[in-house]
């Protein structure tokens, strides 16, 4: 296994959380986007973020697209058992891969063929420009945001929440609110972000209504509320109102718990 600072989830209560506790306070909130993370933080502690290697953040990220955490943590602690040598570089080791056994190394996390062609890309690229995987993670921590973000989405398989996970989790950049499938449906169904939102204007609405320092907590927060209340088809309002902490604070788009129907939030505007 690897030392990854990073929970697989935000665990609340307790110095087992990942962090330490914040001050939220949902009253003095300025807009609805930041009353909802107060709440968040009133079920969540919160977590420190940056600290990761740049490069291995990068590399667990494209393992993660398109698949849970359970398929691609394993996926991702094989190809580091295999390919992380203390006396190479691991952008160096990943260039030079042969793309079948890498792929046979990160089969757990599905599309492995693609996922390994984007791997030894993405290593081959940055070994070229930077030279090493340490002369990334200095780009990524020390470069201005928005030209870490634009040169990460000029990558081949580098999407706009991959490049936003590397700014928060390895660069520790404040104002950066990554948007996976559960923050684009959450804030659509609260009717904070427009039901016809599609990911980068879910995430410049919390980045412009989220205050900076509360943007990387809020996404993994949204996450956990994601899997535990605001389920994509079962969320918890469906069958007791009372069951979900944002019920007060929530439009309910695009579901209906008279017909017990749930449709995506650009479905419901139609």
């Amino acid at each position: 296994m690897t030392d990854d600072r990073e929970p697989a989830v935000n665990i609340s209560g307790g110095d087992t959380g990942g962090g330490t506790a914040a001050e939220f306070d949902p009253a003095t909130a300025d807009t609805r986007a930041e009353r909802v993370v107060d709440r968040l933080g009133e079920l969540y502690w919160q977590k420190t973020y940056g600290g990761q290697d740049a490069f291995t953040c990068l590399i667990r990220t494209i393992l993660s697209q398109n698949t849970s955490d359970k398929a691609s943590q394993p996926a991702h602690d094989a190809l580091i058992d295999r390919y992380d040598d203390p006396d190479r570089d691991l952008a160096a080791a990943l260039a030079d891969a042969e793309q079948s056994e890498l792929a046979e190394t990160i089969s757990s996390a599905g599309l492995y063929n693609q996922k390994s062609e984007m791997i030894i890309g993405a290593a081959e690229e940055i070994l070229a420009e930077f030279e090493s995987a340490a002369g990334f993670d200095d780009f990524v921590r020390e470069a201005a945001p928005e030209g870490v973000r634009e040169r990460l989405l000029e990558i081949h398989g580098v999407g706009p929440k991959t490049a936003d996970c590397v700014l928060l989790f390895a660069g520790g950049r404040g104002g950066v609110f990554p948007v996976d499938t559960h923050v684009h449906r959450i804030y659509r169904r609260l009717g904070v972000a427009p039901p016809d939102a599609d990911h980068e204007d879910v995430r410049a609405v919390l980045e412009r209504e989220v205050p900076a320092a509360k943007c990387g907590f809020g996404h993994t927060a949204s996450i956990q509320f994601g899997r535990e209340y605001c389920t994509a088809r079962k969320p918890a309002c469906l069958e007791d109102p009372d069951a979900c902490p944002m019920g007060d604070v929530c439009d309910q788009v695009g579901v209906y718990p008279e017909t017990d129907e749930v449709v995506d939030p650009s479905v419901a505007a139609d």
